[in-house]
């Protein structure tokens, strides 16, 4: 799992009950957005996300539709075990590799 990807889930999973858009992934996960939307989709076709279409009048508000992401309650304990597994991994190549942990080449 990518760290990108790691990132977005946690995001996600700080309230997993709460809705989130894209912009506001991006803020918290400290991504651009062009890294996090191929990430949710991917996400949502595993069927780890949920995600709906707010319903507004976008004239009304001066802004496009947000599309709202959140876990899929089912998928709560696989993506809490996958993020187990990935913090797992990187402390093992920390280990194994110790100057990659630091940074450095």
């Amino acid at each position: 799992m990518t760290l990108p990807t790691q990132l977005v889930l946690r995001v996600l999973m700080a309230d997993p009950a709460r809705e989130l858009y894209g912009l506001q992934i991006c803020g918290e996960a400290g991504l651009p957005s062009g890294t996090i939307h191929p990430i949710l989709a991917r996400l949502e076709r595993v069927g780890w996300l949920s995600s709906r279409w707010e319903t507004v009048d976008t004239r009304e508000e001066g802004r496009p539709r947000r599309r709202y992401y959140r876990i899929d309650p089912a998928a709560m304990g696989l993506v809490h075990a996958a993020l187990l597994r990935a913090e797992a991994s990187a402390q093992g190549l920390g280990r194994l590799r110790p100057h990659l942990a630091d940074g450095a080449s």
